[in-house]
């Protein structure tokens, strides 16, 4: 269990960073602003597979209500630290829920095709 879980965790970080780092480059992010994406990802993304991944093993929740939950706890974060650090997010908010947005659906669209 504890390779799987890493090679996860491992994954769904790697992809998630490649997404956003994208979707930040097309909305002309640059420098420090690359770093905090990345940062930010760093900080929100284990935790909320991780959680996911632990509450959807030995819980009875929700797969859907869980994944929700999990996603707007990491929007409202990154939104924050966009906020605080940032020098290039005049909406915070909605950058944080847009470039999640998108990873989120790219990565549902990526698991469908991949099986």
């Amino acid at each position: 269990m504890a390779f799987r879980l890493l090679t996860a965790l491992g994954i769904s970080l790697a992809a998630t960073l490649a997404l956003e780092l994208l979707f930040a480059f097309v909305f002309r992010k640059r420098g420090k602003d690359l770093i905090l994406v990345c940062l930010v990802n760093v900080l929100t993304n284990p935790a909320v597979v991780l959680i996911y991944i632990l509450a959807s093993t030995y819980t009875e929740f929700s797969p859907v209500l869980l994944k929700a939950a999990l996603e707007a706890m990491a929007v409202l974060t990154e939104a924050y630290y966009y906020k605080r650090y940032g020098t290039c997010f005049p909406k915070p908010l909605l950058f944080s829920l847009s470039a999640n947005a998108f990873s989120f659906f790219a990565g549902e669209l990526i698991s469908l095709i991949g099986g």
